[in-house]
């Protein structure tokens, strides 16, 4: 039985996507507390959030030009910093995706390559064993030449 290469890559990988949860929670506790966080950075997407899920769920229900009213702050904050938190999850496995393909892709590429370099080895092979054939070849026409002048002469 062959054993596969174990997948170190695919295990860094997963580790790093199971670190950015709690990596990911902490900035979400961080942008509750800061108020920069929370007015500039969790507060605009969080509305905006808002208000295409509620439009969405207005026409659904059949309601058209309905007013949405705007999160209080606090509920955008903790919305803001939801969204934040499964952002950056989102990304890192998005990198994590990225850089498998990037590493296949590498292999890939190293393996055409060494495939090429094989088969032009075996072309430069087969080029000069066809020379030898013709020389060999041109010197068999030759001896066949040589004997039947020498079987052609006459004896004395």
């Amino acid at each position: 039985m062959v054993a596969g290469a174990f997948p170190i890559a695919k295990l860094l990988y997963l580790g790093v996507r199971q670190l950015s949860k709690p990596l990911a929670a902490r900035i979400k506790d961080g942008a509750r507390a800061s108020p920069f966080f929370r007015q500039y950075i969790c507060g605009p997407p969080a509305q905006l959030y808002h208000w295409v899920e509620m439009r969405a769920k207005m026409r659904i229900m059949g309601f058209r030009g309905a007013a949405i009213k705007p999160l209080n702050e606090e509920a955008a904050a903790e919305l803001g910093a939801e969204l934040l938190g499964e952002a950056i999850v989102f990304g890192v496995g998005g990198l994590c995706i990225f850089l498998e393909y990037s590493r296949q892709t590498t292999n890939t590429k190293k393996k055409e390559d060494e495939l090429s370099s094989t088969l032009e080895s075996l072309q430069e092979q087969v080029a000069e064993l066809n020379l030898t054939v013709e020389t060999l070849d041109a010197r068999l026409r030759e001896l066949n030449r040589v004997l039947v002048e020498v079987s052609a002469s006459p004896k004395k």
